[in-house]
């Protein structure tokens, strides 16, 4: 029997505390999954105001942590909570740093003492480790705001607290480095002789991102196809340098859906409840879709969904340039997110060319990205690059076609529908172009209006299954490397 391992996640934010994007839909579900694999898994977050409100019960553990910043030591407190999955989590509190109404920024920019906060955050999370007398097998830290915990680790002298733990790093999005001036660098705690290309230096600057790729004993991006397109002129980011040295540490492993919320047999946001058995449910979630945004088509019109960050990333872009074309083909669009004024000024100006047509809520509302998901027809996610992404995933369960862009996770979640062999459960396209975009939305109307086809592609879709207990085995296996190589390295 393979030994039970104990397992820390130290992340900038996790689901249901608090969240800006997928970061914290991941944080939210992996360690509750890699618990009920049978390992002892805790978890690390900072306090922030959004997670005072939420009322969540908390309660004091009686460690306190000292970090010098700026050359006297910040004091911060250890909070601690329990999931019903059984995982703890505590929450580094420090109400200079975390008590905002942001996360990471307002409205005007990043805050000016992101640097000094995560610094903090990643120097606090060591601290309170020793003070618990919690040594786990591996530390698994996500994106740049804790890329410092595995050079804090690698920098440990034999004898040290944590000098023969192992870590394990994921970039999320490679696109976010946390990127600070080289004054910072005495609040690292760490050398000077780590400031250098080969260390956390990024062109006379601190990378925290570039940090924790250097120093973790292996390194996980969310999806197979992303782990190699980071490896590319394209999507490098400027770490061309760190992915060559490392390309035999990086691994790619998919993320997982939370079917406990997105399933269309027991969503408690929808009209109607569904499943592959019994669609019935369907046809009256997409009446309610259609009401919500006030609109009337017959049932031969499909309607094409979309919840995206109004961004460049998320295919904005080329979706502007094709939907008069997409419109044209006889279908109907409905949106709700929020983003770029120049994304919200052109969708208000679309709705209002075709009011009979298009509906658009400009700010994020759950509710109603369910009732997208259960509601519409076809799902659009044209990106420039996405990492992982997880609504293709949400669609598939709920019956509506994705159609892709084949880059990172939708790559490797979505195959084209085959309308001879049957297969496929969606639509994907190469070029990132307006052009190549239609070509795809065109294809799905077609099949669309052949119920036999449709409902074919629909049902292989909701056959799918990306729970997160597959991905959570992978990651297992992932620490168990990190384990061993992190044995290599300190052995030699």
């Amino acid at each position: 029997m393979e030994k039970r391992l104990t397992v820390v996640f130290v992340a900038a934010e996790g689901v249901p505390y608090s969240k800006t994007g997928g970061l914290a839909d991941v944080i939210g579900v992996l360690p509750g999954a890699i618990a009920a694999q049978g390992h002892d898994v805790r978890l690390f977050l900072p306090y922030y105001a959004e997670t005072r409100r939420k009322a969540i019960e908390v309660k004091e553990t009686g460690v306190g942590v000292a970090v010098p910043v700026r050359g006297w030591p910040v004091q911060g407190t250890l909070l601690q909570t329990q999931t019903p999955a059984g995982v703890t989590v505590y929450f580094i509190r420090k109400d200079e740093y975390y008590d905002r109404d942001g996360l990471y920024r307002t409205v005007d920019g990043d805050y000016s003492d992101n640097a000094e906060r995560f610094m903090f955050f990643c120097r606090a999370v060591a601290e309170a480790l020793e003070a618990l007398h919690l040594r786990p097998d591996v530390v698994h830290c996500h994106d740049w705001q804790t890329g410092l915990v595995p050079a804090l680790v690698r920098h440990c002298k034999p004898g040290d607290f944590l000098a023969r733990v192992a870590t394990a790093f994921t970039v999320h999005n490679l696109a976010y480095q946390g990127v600070f001036w080289h004054h910072d660098m005495p609040m690292t705690g760490l050398p000077w002789s780590a400031f250098t290309p080969e260390g956390l230096e990024f062109f006379g600057k601190i990378n925290l991102l570039k940090a924790g790729m250097v120093y973790a004993d292996v390194v996980s991006t969310v999806s197979r196809k992303y782990s190699k397109e980071i490896q590319t002129p394209e999507f490098d980011c400027g770490l061309d340098g760190v992915l060559r040295a490392r390309r035999n540490d990086v691994f790619g492993i998919l993320n997982g859906a939370d079917y406990t919320e997105w399933d269309p047999a027991t969503d408690t946001l929808i009209a109607a409840n569904y499943s592959r058995n019994d669609m019935a449910g369907k046809t009256r979630c997409r009446a309610d879709l259609l009401k919500t945004y006030g609109l009337d088509v017959p049932d031969d019109v499909p309607i094409l969904g979309m919840v995206p960050r109004l961004t460049d990333q998320k295919g904005l872009d080329i979706v502007s340039e094709a939907l008069e074309e997409i419109i044209r083909l006889g279908t109907c669009f409905v949106l709700v997110g929020a983003g770029e004024k120049k994304y919200h000024d052109l969708l208000k100006a679309l709705a209002k060319r075709h009011p009979d047509r298009v509906g658009v809520q400009l700010n994020f509302d759950n509710v109603v990205a369910h009732k997208i998901e259960a509601g519409a027809d076809m799902y659009l996610m044209p990106s420039r690059f996405e990492p992982c992404g997880l609504n293709q995933m949400y669609s598939l369960k709920y019956g509506t076609v994705p159609i892709v862009r084949a880059t990172g996770g939708l790559d490797d979640t979505i195959t084209n529908f085959d309308p001879i062999a049957g297969t496929g459960n969606g639509f994907k396209f190469a070029a990132y172009s307006s052009r190549a975009l239609l070509g795809s939305v065109r294809e799905a109307v077609r099949v669309f209006r052949n119920r036999r086809l449709w409902s074919r592609v629909v049902a292989n879709g909701m056959a799918c299954d990306f729970s997160w207990d597959v991905s959570a085995r992978r990651y297992v296996g992932l620490y168990r490397t990190a384990i061993e190589r992190h044995a290599h390295r300190i052995e030699k």
